[in-house]
């Protein structure tokens, strides 16, 4: 049964509307991340779940019951917020006892919970400090606490890593799952980060103005993107525009001749990922297509290599090459030739929104 149940809901602001009809199951500890790029609904939807925003149509139900009219503090949804929105003037132990004192529970209680949820984010040891004795990472954990002292029938998380600096994001984000698997947390977090949404979801929830797009693991949404915006916007694509001329054949605008994967007749886009291409010095064997092309720019990653590839003068495609020690890599302006298998393509319809090349 769904924990968390989203029926139809809405939010509009005069013509605007920032939120369309959004239905939604999140099953009890479960792990579900909202997102979209900035603008897309995703924190709205966060903060109708939450109570601070009240919807212009659809329900909100909660652990069985129905809270669209409710106020935040007769939820019981423990919020984490994007500013941690800590107290300054009060100790860390105060700061998590907040909420519990807000709903009037006996002193020995709140002391008894405030300890096991410093405990549980490993902070015990600080709980006499202010807010501004802690790192950045430290106060991200003391709003997590104070969100988990209530004992929340759901975790709301509105982009709580987004403070932080890529080394710490990447090590809170891993301290954050952990502890939702150990206490079983139904979860909501919205992020812009994709990373964070593939590393961290059961379920990924793709919007975009206001609408969602495609609900799904990671692998599906990943490998079997519902359209061209989810295929930008999950990991990285790259998109030539044509038409398919026949089943398995395709055209750019460039005039590039190219196996695809099946297909209609008529104007498609090609979606590529970087990953899936070859790249060589001599033409490539084995593979249904292969094009020569110059090399135009390098990014370096450490871990593997952007190779940007101009294909023709309205094509252009990027290459992600491994880091396997030693291997030569092409110099910029060199004559290349790259090949990927036709499943490797996914054919769209014109229209949505990707990051363009």
């Amino acid at each position: 049964m769904a924990r968390l149940r989203l029926d139809h809901v809405s939010k509009r602001y005069g013509d605007f509307h920032a939120v369309r009809d959004v239905t939604l199951d999140v099953a009890d500890g479960e792990f579900v991340v909202l997102l979209g790029p900035s603008g897309c609904g995703k924190t709205t939807t966060l903060r109708m779940i939450a109570g601070f925003i009240t919807p212009t149509a659809g329900g909100v139900h909660l652990a069985d019951r129905e809270v669209t009219g409710l106020p935040p503090w007769k939820r019981n949804a423990g919020m984490v917020f994007q500013s941690y929105a800590l107290f300054p003037h009060l100790s860390v132990a105060q700061n998590v006892a907040f909420g519990l004192e807000m709903r009037r529970l006996a002193k020995a209680d709140i002391t008894t919970r405030v300890a096991e949820a410093l405990k549980l984010v490993r902070l015990d040891h600080l709980a006499g400090r202010l807010p501004r004795q802690l790192s950045g990472g430290q106060q991200q954990r003391v709003a997590l606490a104070r969100a988990l002292a209530i004992r929340p029938d759901v975790l709301l998380l509105d982009e709580p890593l987004s403070n932080l600096d890529a080394k710490l994001r990447q090590e809170v984000r891993v301290e954050i799952r952990e502890l939702q698997r150990q206490l079983g947390l139904t979860t909501v977090m919205v992020t812009h980060d994709q990373e964070e949404a593939l590393t961290m979801a059961d379920r990924l929830v793709v919007m975009n103005e206001g609408s969602v797009r495609q609900i799904g693991g990671q692998r599906d949404l990943y490998e079997r993107p519902a359209d061209r915006f989810v295929a930008g916007f999950v990991g990285r694509g790259m998109f030539l525009t044509g038409r398919v001329e026949a089943p398995g054949r395709f055209r750019t605008e460039g005039g590039l001749a190219l196996a695809c994967d099946g297909g209609a007749s008529g104007p498609a886009v090609l979606a590529l990922r970087p990953e899936r291409l070859e790249i060589g010095p001599a033409p490539l064997s084995g593979l249904d297509n292969s094009l020569p092309g110059t090399v135009e720019f390098i990014s370096y990653l450490g871990a593997a290599s952007d190779v940007h590839v101009r294909l023709s003068p309205s094509d252009r495609v990027i290459v992600q090459v491994a880091n396997r020690g030693g291997d030569a890599a092409p110099e910029i302006g060199a004559t290349v030739h790259v090949g990927w298998p036709a499943t490797a393509g996914r054919l769209f319809a014109p229209g949505g929104d990707p990051p363009s090349l």
